[in-house]
């Protein structure tokens, strides 16, 4: 899948994206005796400051009406969006394209929707919006989808931008490996141990549940799905 961030703060999302799994999944695997294996997803950033006309390289201006703080202009994102739309367009697979607005007001962002956005689109376009947010225009002239990560307002949309990347990213064949590491495809446990069994805190011994300790997979099984904090 290809990922497509429009933000005037690339560096902001550049750090989260090339370190760990995501950047793994960005890489071809060209090890010696291995077979090379392709990207799984590609991440790429577009500036609006790139498209700014004035000599400030301004991308933001007063609202019309009055109000408080700054409104992103609709033209510089525009025209990164036709850019964006070239390099999709010269990739020869147009019509599975979907662009989303980070917006407080935007439909819930959840995990169906990121199995979904996985399933039906090889092309992600993530707009963030920055200020008081974006010109209206950009929504209508783009035909976007507003959608939202949570009840709350931050100070931009590259945080949200990075979740749905994320969670997306998740559900694209060999990201994780194995299909087996998607949590909610099995049994999960809030409790996780790791070794050693026993560890010394402040004059407390803390354990690991001694059904883990025992190989009886069936048993565990059953203590995972009873949830945290039992005893057994």
């Amino acid at each position: 899948m290809n990922f497509y961030l429009i933000t005037p703060f690339p560096e902001v999302c550049l750090a989260y994206t090339e370190a760990g799994i995501l950047g793994r999944a960005q890489k071809v695997d060209k090890g010696k005796g291995a077979k090379v294996r392709g990207q799984k997803i590609k991440v790429s950033y577009h500036n609006p400051r790139d498209y700014a006309t004035d000599k400030h390289k301004a991308i933001d201006d007063r609202p019309y009406g009055g109000g408080p703080g700054m409104v992103m202009m609709a033209e510089p994102i525009l025209a990164t969006y036709e850019e964006v739309q070239k390099e999709i367009k010269a990739s020869g697979r147009e019509g599975d394209t979907k662009t989303l607005i980070m917006s407080p007001r935007g439909n819930k962002f959840n995990r169906s929707v990121a199995q979904k956005l996985a399933g039906d689109y090889n092309h992600l376009i993530l707009i963030s919006g920055r200020y008081e947010g974006l010109d209206r225009r950009v929504e209508k002239a783009t035909g976007a989808e507003l959608v939202s990560v949570g009840d709350y307002t931050l100070t931009g949309g590259e945080l949200p931008a990075l979740v749905i990347l994320d969670a997306v990213s998740r559900y694209i064949p060999g990201v994780l490996g194995t299909p087996d590491s998607c949590e909610e495809g099995r049994v999960a446990s809030e409790e996780l141990y790791t070794r050693p069994e026993v560890i010394a805190y402040k004059g407390e011994e803390y354990k690991v549940p001694p059904v883990l300790l025992g190989g009886n997979h069936q048993e565990i099984k059953a203590w995972r799905r009873k949830g945290p904090n039992t005893n057994s």
